[in-house]
């Protein structure tokens, strides 16, 4: 007989167990003597007489008491299986099941049919794992498959059962689970696709009492308790057949309260009102199996903020861990064993593994999608991928994962028993480290060891903070009514100058002044964190001021447990916040309007420049992907954009970026944003007023974004444009508008995308006051009377503002057509005369009106930043009509190109490069530190340093000197290029 298993007999498990070998082929021969299929016993004789079966049935006999049984009860499917083989053989179980009993009215059939097919599976599926014919992974995976397919067929016969009864009524009988509004939602290892052999299943039943319709006096209700209970006694109940799958429902909210079924609304709000972090961590395996599936995905995707927190959520450290500890106690596995070891529970087990990655993903799945998969072993990739784990860290506990998963199925394989503890005695402990392939008891002794600590290790570095020494720290004792000589000296070595300061603010901490340290456990991470928080502040180069700062931080902060956890888990965000509340007061302010900012930081590239745009965008795409209404689209992109901007201001405060780079990645994201929320609009538009036909709609940049020299505070000057194929057309909505309502209410819906103030924050200042007519005009603008107006209208300064324009959003080829138009309109030829005198008199106006406050006031200054930004758009105005390449929206390569093509002087070109270099790095750097403007007698010290060495300087004194020196060579440039020439109207 030809075997379709491929193996050799030195590959299959060893056999140390002669007895067992020979009463299993005693048995064998038995029950062949009573076959009374002549074809069935004549290929069972010669199976018996093959070497390589009998190789495989002396494994058996001699590893596994349970398969003895499955091939001695069902002799005739064995010989099926080694012929067809585990895959062909499954899929025939598959079938049967879905076919004959989802379909079946008989429970004693669906009973019996149920338990024969487990054990077929069950011995279809060991026998591809002995014999080496699949993986691991593809091991659970089909126990996995097996499961659900069965309790698929069990939900289909009981409703079937139900509808013939008159009790239910069915959208479908030939398809009992379609839309009939009772779920059944898988569990554990279940749920992740990572079944063992022997595994209990975990279960969560719902049901919609709108989506069932139930018939009976009972009520849904009741009638889906009963219909659960069935379930339960088709899967649990042990018959003289066996049983199918312990059965587990304790999962379900508060077990000891609620009924086995759970209205879908009854769920949603205890998980919304009362959840607790490890139902987090069990809801990340949820998925529905059985049942009304679509009602299991709708409900798993209402329940996803419960599961996944905005913000990263480093107090389930505490909690996952606190778990871990009751397992220990419990189950005594606090210390790694071979004999009588707990490979799933105890030190270095696949709980260990599990809560590793599982803890990660309650912590910053909620930031990254792509850390929110079921499976253990994916996770560790994706964990690695978003450099959160190292490589080793994720091979390491993968390779152990595995072992211990396999070790866990072959311990079950021997008797059908839940068990994941290895045997007390040498010879059981022989016989495990036989049937896993070692020559050695030893040698498997040796590899589990290994394993074990491997896990461990990786365990303990994120949750046992115990085994670490302590830090050494001042004696820092804060009690009493006032600070002890002692303390204050303690606190002047670490860098203070005011330690009754430092003493007050701590003892206010300690006694819950603010909310945010009002709860017992706020003040005690809050407690444990101040020795370091002391120590990170003291190196700051203001640490009083910083304190302070971080004092008032600390005061409007709703609640400290979330902040406090995260600090006492990365001690380095420590120094960072000293930092920027010692050198940074207007980002720490931004901090303090958004404490969950810091979170960001947390990643791993956050201090590498931002990636292109198209990764940009790809990364705000998929956040916005997990958006279940538009207010989640409101909420995920001012999130996402927030925490950009930070990254790149921080970028900024430290120098790691020239600033022209982070200044276009400020563009960039600005442009991401306008080009996901544009669409997204126009979609809840739609909903009432439709589409107009064959129309377009794109976003026009100008200002700073549309330069690419945005600061962190930067609004956006935008205008709206549309074309229409024809005229006179309305939307096709429920309530249509012509299209001049229609685009308008689409731009105002847009800008309020883009300036409503949510829980998250906002967005970006919309200014539109530079679309045609301005304020007067209306808010879209139909690209030719956009193009009309700019010919034959438009002002001067309409003119040098276009300079900077580009089309952003909308459809590409709609975009280039207002891009080519622009381009078109900025080469007309114009009056030399007329344009230097529209100029400087702008200028002049703008110096009357809005006088600068100081030298610091370094765009409105002479020789400042509007100085550049007019000789910029006076030059290329002048010259466009004889080179269109001095059309450059960004004025640094504006300058470039009038160098080239011998518009200015090197000379010239090279000092208003070097200008608007210097000046728009310290309007980026005031923008972070002080404001739009900078005070020398109010500014600290710290805060005026750290200004002068972010742009190279070695003080302050040096830097004001340079600023005065620069700012004196652009007016010089700005005089002999503009104001000389201009000829006073009579």
């Amino acid at each position: 007989m030809i075997l379709s298993f491929s193996f050799t007999e030195e590959t299959l498990p060893k056999n140390i167990n002669p007895d067992r070998v020979s009463l299993g082929f005693t048995n064998w021969q038995e029950r062949l003597e009573r076959v009374e299929n002549s074809d069935l016993k004549q290929d069972l004789i010669e199976l018996g007489a093959t070497p390589k079966a009998k190789s495989l049935l002396t494994c058996l006999f001699a590893n596994s008491p349970y398969l003895t049984q499955c091939i001695l009860g069902d002799m005739a499917f064995f010989c099926r299986l080694l012929k067809q083989g585990a895959e062909k053989s499954l899929t025939g179980i598959h079938q049967y099941l879905q076919e004959s009993i989802a379909l079946s009215t008989d429970r004693n059939q669906v009973m019996t049919g149920l338990r024969q097919a487990k054990k077929q599976a069950s011995l279809a599926i060991g026998l591809a794992d002995i014999t080496g014919e699949w993986t691991d992974r593809r091991v659970v995976e089909e126990l996995t498959v097996f499961a659900s397919t069965a309790i698929s067929a069990a939900v289909s016969h009981l409703l079937l059962e139900l509808h013939k009864r008159g009790h239910l009524e069915l959208k479908d009988p030939a398809a009992p689970e379609e839309d009939c509004g009772y779920v059944v939602l898988a569990m554990g290892k279940l749920g992740a696709w990572e079944l063992n052999y022997s595994s209990d299943i975990d279960l969560i039943l719902l049901f919609d009492p709108e989506k069932v319709n139930y018939l009976h006096d009972r009520g849904p209700q009741e009638g889906m308790v009963r219909l659960s209970r069935d379930l339960v006694r088709c899967l649990d109940d042990r018959t003289r057949d066996g049983y199918v799958f312990r059965t587990d429902l304790r999962l379900r909210p508060d077990p000891g309260a609620t009924p086995l079924a759970l209205s879908f609304n009854a769920a949603m709000t205890y998980y919304e009102t009362t959840g607790l972090n490890w139902e987090r961590a069990a809801m990340i395996k949820a998925r529905p199996v059985a049942g009304d599936k679509e009602l299991g995905s709708r409900f798993l995707r209402e329940i996803k903020p419960f599961i996944w927190r905005k913000h990263l959520d480093f107090a389930a450290i505490n909690d996952i861990h606190a778990i871990k500890r009751q397992i220990y106690a419990h189950k005594g596995g606090s210390r790694i064993a071979v004999k009588g070891h707990n490979i799933k529970l105890g030190r270095g087990g696949i709980r260990e593994v599990e809560f590793f990655a599982q803890t990660q993903q309650l912590i910053w799945g909620g930031r990254n999608p792509d850390l929110r998969s079921s499976s253990t072993v994916f996770t560790l990739e994706q964990l690695h991928k978003a450099k959160l784990i190292s490589l080793k860290a994720e091979k390491d506990l993968t390779e152990a994962y595995w072992f211990l998963r396999r070790l866990e199925n072959r311990l079950q394989m021997i008797d059908d028993q839940q068990t994941q503890t290895l045997p007390e005695s040498d010879e059981g402990l022989a016989a495990v480290a036989a049937f896993l392939g070692y020559d050695t008891v030893e040698d498997f002794r040796e590899e589990l060891s290994y394993q074990l600590h491997v896990v461990e290790d990786h365990y303990a570095t994120l949750f046992e903070d115990e085994h670490s020494p302590p830090q050494q720290t001042k004696n820092l004792v804060f009690s009493g009514q006032e600070a002890t000589p002692e303390l204050i000296s303690s606190l002047q070595e670490i860098g203070f100058t005011d330690g009754n300061r430092v003493f007050q603010l701590i003892t206010q901490w300690k006694q819950g002044r603010y909310r945010a340290v009002r709860s017992d456990r706020s003040r005690s991470l809050i407690a444990e964190i101040v020795p370091q928080l002391l120590e990170a502040f003291g190196k700051s180069a203001a640490p009083d001021i910083a304190l302070n700062k971080f004092d008032e931080f600390l005061s409007g902060l709703p609640t400290g447990v979330q902040l406090f956890s995260m600090l006492q888990a990365n001690p380095n965000l420590l120094d960072l916040l000293a930092e920027i509340m010692g050198s940074a007061p207007a980002l720490a302010d931004r901090l303090s309007q958004s404490p969950g900012l810091l979170e960001a930081v947390l990643g791993r590239n956050f201090f590498e420049r931002l990636p292109d745009k198209d990764v940009l965008k790809q990364q705000l795409d998929l956040v916005l992907e997990q958006a279940r209404d538009f207010q989640d689209v409101l909420d995920f992109s001012r999130s996402w954009a927030n925490d950009q901007r930070f990254r790149i201001g921080l970028q900024i405060l430290r120098s790691t970026c020239r600033i022209e780079n982070s200044s276009r990645d400020l563009a960039h994201v600005a442009e991401c944003i306008v080009e996901a929320l544009l669409p997204l609009t126009w979609e809840e538009l739609k909903l009432r007023h439709g589409k107009i036909d064959q129309s377009n709609l794109a976003i026009l940049a100008m200002g700073k974004l549309g330069s690419q020299d945005m600061t962190v505070t930067s609004d956006l000057d935008l205008i709206s444009l549309y074309e229409l194929s024809k005229e006179g057309q309305e939307s096709d909505g429920d309530r249509p508008l012509d299209p001049t309502q229609y685009f308008a209410r689409l731009t105002q819906r847009f800008t309020n995308a883009l300036t409503a103030l949510t829980p998250e924050g906002r967005l970006y200042e919309i200014d539109m006051r530079l679309r045609p007519s301005g304020n007067a005009g209306p808010l879209a603008t139909t690209l030719t009377a956009f193009e009309r107006y700019q010919l034959n209208e438009a002002w001067t300064w309409e003119h040098m503002a276009l300079t900077r324009a580009r089309a952003i959003a909308g459809p590409a080829d709609f975009c280039a057509k207002i891009n080519d138009t622009i381009r078109s309109i900025l080469c007309q030829k114009r009056d030399p005369q007329k344009l230097v005198n529209d100029i400087a008199s702008m200028r002049e106006r703008i110096a009357k009106e809005k006088p600068p406050a100081g030298l610091w006031d370094i765009k409105l200054i002479r020789g400042g930043l509007i100085d550049l930004e007019f000789l910029a758009q006076y030059l290329q105005l002048r010259h466009a009509h004889e080179s269109s390449e001095v059309l450059q929206i960004n004025i640094r390569q504006c300058f470039q190109k009038l160098g080239e093509l011998g518009f200015l002087s090197s000379a010239d070109t090279a000092d208003l490069i070097d200008a608007t270099d210097l000046l728009h790095q310290l309007q980026n750097l005031l923008r972070l530190t002080t404001g739009e403007k900078l005070d020398e007698e109010t500014t600290a010290p710290s805060v005026l340093k750290r200004l002068a060495t972010t742009v190279g300087e070695p003080g302050f004194p040096e830097l004001k000197a340079r600023l005065e020196q620069t700012t004196e060579r652009v007016k010089q440039i700005y005089e002999k290029t503009i104001t000389q020439f201009v000829i006073p109207e009579n």
